[in-house]
């Protein structure tokens, strides 16, 4: 099914979304205090509990980790919001299970190393309890469809928590797609361009740089991050370039991803450094990398447009995630801040800046809680993804990024390591929603309540 028109925004605030009977704008708030637990209370788990301690809303009488100080860390930030102290699970990876079954709780946050996300998902929604999971969701194709297949058993739900779809120009942007500025959408492009070695690498004390250490000496991410380096060859980290495209392509709501193919760069970035930084004799110089230092991957969608990722973390580069959304009748380019509308740009095959165009599309959501957005994570993200994951738990409702979004967005992981083992072969992309795509309407960021 081919839809040549991406709907405009008032035809999107009066649609509901099919994969849930239940209606996402006007239901009132059924819950208005949440009992919310904590599992990972690393850097990532303390920014997004600071931003819990803002919320009358929402309590945290339980956390959990296998690190006593970050623990304790997290606990000071409860105690300096003069928020009580909360019960504590600290015994061993598996005590995760003892807090979900035991606590009585409306929703966990997970913000764990990555190969954990999936199992403490599945198991929070099968004790009860929804879900937002940092990125990626899952690692492999099964894990994917097992985040789904138990969503869809329990009536929890999942929430990927992809923070970048609220950024403010992505937002804006996401405003001209749907108004139909650039027209019908022709290809996008996304990627994690974010030189990492300084978080792959540290020092054992510190979370960023100052040594070459890593796994067992390293601290903070480098404890797990960097093995996936060495063990994977992929586009690991997907979803913050492809989750805002996917929101502008409609993807899972009248579209969807069939397959991709990815390649790779040799791998020199993490060697070097170590080099550079530990010096030639140390003995991290002698680990054989696995990630290529770039990865390219092309997506075909159903509707016929194309999605290109790039995965970029081992090289020195400014911070890019590489955005372009090009269309029929023009195309934005964040990189160099740059627009051109056909018929509207003043001149032509000429950029222009486009600054005056990210405030005449300035989102709602952006508009109304600007003020309260100050401060938090990540430029502002921060507070809109975590409001969308409360606020959906207080209406009982589908949340606007949903198990369907976590699984597709991180299938594009596994399925990119395969394609490269693969000689770039073609890896097809499975419909999670078994066929409800076609007749699902969008619900992200359709309105100014998340």
């Amino acid at each position: 099914m081919k839809r040549r028109k991406f709907l405009n925004i008032s035809t999107l605030i009066g649609a509901s979304a099919y994969l849930s009977p239940r209606i996402l704008l006007s239901s009132p708030i059924k819950r208005p205090k949440l009992k919310l637990g904590f599992i990972g209370t690393g850097l990532r788990g303390q920014g997004m509990m600071h931003l819990a301690t803002y919320r009358n809303d929402v309590d945290i009488p339980v956390i959990c980790d296998i690190d006593d100080g970050m623990i304790d860390k997290a606990i000071k930030v409860l105690k300096k919001a003069s928020r009580p102290i909360p019960k504590v699970y600290n015994n061993g990876d598996e005590d995760f299970r003892n807090m979900l079954d035991n606590e009585d709780l409306d929703g966990v946050f997970i913000a764990t190393p990555w190969e954990w996300h999936h199992p403490m998902s599945v198991a929070a929604m099968k004790a009860g309890k929804h879900v937002g999971t940092e990125v990626p969701a899952a690692l492999t194709v099964a894990d994917c469809w097992d985040l789904v297949n138990t969503s869809e058993k329990t009536g929890k739900f999942c929430m990927i928590m992809e923070n970048v779809c609220y950024r403010r120009d992505v937002l804006a942007v996401l405003n001209m797609v749907r108004s139909g500025l650039l027209g019908e959408l022709l290809h996008c492009q996304g990627g994690y361009q974010h030189d990492l070695r300084g978080v792959k690498f540290n020092n054992g004390s510190q979370p960023y740089g100052g040594g070459v250490e890593f796994g067992d000496k390293g601290y903070s991410e480098s404890k797990w991050r960097t093995n996936h380096s060495v063990n994977r060859n992929g586009d690991l980290y997907p979803t913050h370039g492809l989750g805002p495209v996917s929101t502008m392509l409609n993807i899972n709501h009248g579209n969807r991803m069939v397959y991709l193919t990815s390649t790779a760069t040799q791998s020199r970035g993490l060697h070097n450094y170590i080099v550079q930084h530990g010096g030639p004799n140390h003995p991290n110089t002698s680990i054989d990398f696995k990630l290529g230092d770039i990865v390219t991957t092309v997506i075909k969608c159903a509707n016929g447009q194309t999605i290109m990722l790039s995965h970029d973390t081992n090289s020195p580069r400014p911070y890019s995630l590489n955005f372009r959304i090009q269309g029929t009748k023009g195309l934005w380019m964040k990189d160099s801040n740059s627009i051109y509308i056909e018929g509207v740009s003043p001149n032509d095959h000429r950029w222009e800046s486009d600054k005056e165009y990210l405030e005449k599309y300035d989102h709602p959501l952006w508009k109304r809680f600007e003020n309260e957005a100050k401060g938090s994570g990540h430029g502002g993200m921060d507070y809109f993804v975590f409001r969308a994951f409360i606020e959906s738990m207080k209406r009982d409702l589908d949340p606007p990024l949903d198990v369907y979004d976590a699984a597709s967005w991180s299938v594009i992981s596994p399925l990119s390591e395969k394609s490269i083992k693969k000689n770039s072969a073609s890896m097809k992309i499975p419909d999670f929603t078994r066929g409800k795509w076609k007749i699902s309407e969008p619900k992200f960021a359709i309105n100014d309540i998340y």
